[in-house]
């Protein structure tokens, strides 16, 4: 059986995007290597002009998903552009890491309230994601390829996710979290689930920094289940968490 291929449209600023984590992760945990995701920059915003509107979307997306974030970073001292952002995941698809790299740079707008729309930010921001060739990675991020390969991702996000193709490739853009429907898409395009579902303890270990939310989608843990076993894990020092503004995010003791 071939694989299911996602085109996912997003940014790294993105509230919605962030939003739809938790059943973004359940897709690549319940699937494996049946779905690929190819992460497609639609760019938020070119220059950032009203930073109280991104405040005011970010708090509905984490109110509607129950991630954590942290709008200040549209009301103190906003970054300029989106933009910078969405090429660094493009000079990190070089090296087969666009995806760690844009978690890094979402936990960097959402949680960690980083402006981001600079090298030098950028470089920072992602100096830990494991596998980076950093020196490499900055000189994609100046290069005229990387700008050409973001221009053609605008354009095609221009016609909007809708307008995906068809057959085995399904498309997808900011959502609220929910995994019904993603789950069912890739399920109707042909992807086959593993058999069960890994522990809070194992999701944490794998992904090193994670929100409840997102342990309850891939665990499918609801209502209190999720914090409950994440705090007894706590309690023996097996993960550890890191209060952020509405919520923790989850790391290995």
């Amino acid at each position: 059986m071939a694989r299911v291929d996602v085109l996912y449209f997003t940014d790294p600023a993105d509230p919605w995007s962030w939003a739809a984590e938790p059943a973004v992760r359940r897709i690549e945990v319940e699937f494996g290597d049946e779905v690929g995701i190819t992460y497609v920059m639609a760019g938020l915003a070119r220059q950032v002009t009203d930073g109280a509107a991104l405040a005011r979307r970010t708090m509905d997306a984490a109110a509607a998903s129950g991630m954590p974030a942290d709008a200040r970073v549209w009301l103190d001292r906003p970054p300029a552009s989106t933009y910078p952002a969405c090429l660094a995941v493009k000079a990190a698809a070089e090296q087969a890491l666009d995806g760690p790299v844009l978690r890094a740079l979402r936990e960097g707008f959402m949680v960690d309230r980083r402006r981001q729309d600079n090298a030098d930010a950028l470089l920072a921001a992602v100096r830990h994601v494991p596998g980076l060739d950093l020196g490499r990675f900055e000189v994609d991020l100046r290069s005229n390829a990387i700008l050409e390969a973001f221009g053609a991702d605008l354009d095609r996000a221009r016609p909007g996710p809708g307008d995906a193709g068809g057959g085995r490739e399904q498309a997808v853009g900011g959502g609220e979290g929910d995994v019904p429907p993603l789950r069912e898409a890739v399920l109707a395009a042909g992807a086959v689930p593993r058999d069960g579902l890994p522990g809070a303890e194992e999701v944490v270990r794998r992904f090193r920094r994670i929100a409840t939310a997102e342990v309850a989608a891939v665990c499918d843990l609801p209502g209190p289940r999720a914090p409950a076993q994440l705090w007894e894990l706590a309690l023996q020092w097996r993960v550890r968490p890191e209060r952020v503004l509405g919520g923790e995010l989850w790391a290995p003791a």
